[in-house]
């Protein structure tokens, strides 16, 4: 076993995906039952639906980017076993130059999803948290939560929450049981009200619920948003005037890789109206500062 110790050097990257999916482990098992991949690799029209982790950190490492890596744990609602987030810290250590491993914890197995929460931080490195309430099947405004959020502030690492419409259980019979309001930014508003030094990140363009997410954002410091899940070409406008106005610090460059490809995501960002001087501050700059990230001295300079 090996701890995690990021080498990601925001200087010698041009961007950081704050979002992209570890579907399949080494092992061949997947993240989820089969019929929720392929409902969302046909939502989504993507090719490569379950790289591996190798794989991917060969491709970021291509495009000269960096990457945070994660699944999702969600055994108690879906009734199937999650990939190891544990397995996926110790292998983003073989590729800390470009990997920046997340972890994942089921919230509806209370104090074991704490324990392991720390576990993951304390022995294992992962430097943030995914959820998932929509295919997690739980409430992150329910108070029973509360203590998995009191100790992840504890931890100081930022939780990742999806936001939106859901491509996963899409074109499924009852969206394959999968809730849509679980994923309402609303939801979150009570989280980052309750733990404003927990840093709260709502994944994705909020649709249908945009105005609500930017709202929060514009309110709350602690709130970011990450534009991953949607082509910039579908970004609702609304969210491209309020970055350019009020949280151009607190907006994140992501994918959702393997759904979506970074090179198709990077052209049609160069065409939405955000800002000049604050692309490269979503592109990696806030999440650096996000992530705890500094550009490593130059061996050959003088201090």
């Amino acid at each position: 076993m090996s701890r995690y110790e990021c080498a990601v050097d925001p200087a010698h990257v041009s961007a950081i995906d704050i979002h992209t999916h570890i579907e399949e482990d080494s092992h061949g098992h997947q993240s989820m039952p089969r019929e929720f991949i392929a409902a969302s690799e046909k939502y989504f029209r993507s090719g490569d639906r379950t790289p591996r982790l190798e794989t991917i950190a060969r491709r970021y490492r291509d495009w000269g980017m960096a990457a945070v890596v994660f699944t999702v744990d969600a055994e108690t609602a879906l009734h199937h076993a999650p990939i190891s987030s544990e397995e996926i810290a110790e292998q983003a250590a073989d590729h800390a130059d470009v990997l920046i491993p997340f972890g994942s914890v089921d919230p509806r197995k209370g104090e074991a999803a704490i324990e392991r929460a720390r576990t993951l931080v304390h022995d294992r490195g992962v430097m943030g948290f995914k959820f998932h309430p929509s295919l997690q099947d739980f409430d992150p405004s329910d108070e029973s939560f509360y203590p998995l959020w009191s100790a992840i502030t504890e931890l100081g690492v930022p939780a990742l929450f999806h936001t939106g419409q859901n491509g996963i259980g899409a074109g499924m019979r009852g969206g394959g049981g999968v809730k849509a309001r679980l994923s309402h930014p609303m939801l979150l508003d009570d989280v980052a009200a309750d733990f404003p030094d927990l840093d709260v990140i709502m994944a994705h363009p909020s649709v249908p619920w945009q105005e609500e997410a930017n709202s929060i954002a514009t309110h709350k410091t602690n709130v970011h948003i990450d534009l991953s899940g949607w082509s910039p070409k579908y970004f609702p406008e609304s969210l491209v005037r309020a970055t350019n106005r009020f949280f151009p610090d607190r907006v994140l460059f992501g994918t959702d890789y393997p759904l979506i490809q970074p090179d198709a995501w990077l052209k049609a960002f160069e065409k939405r109206e955000f800002r000049e001087d604050i692309r490269e501050d979503i592109l990696k700059n806030n999440a650096a500062r996000l992530l705890g990230l500094t550009p490593r001295e130059n061996p050959g300079q003088e201090a």
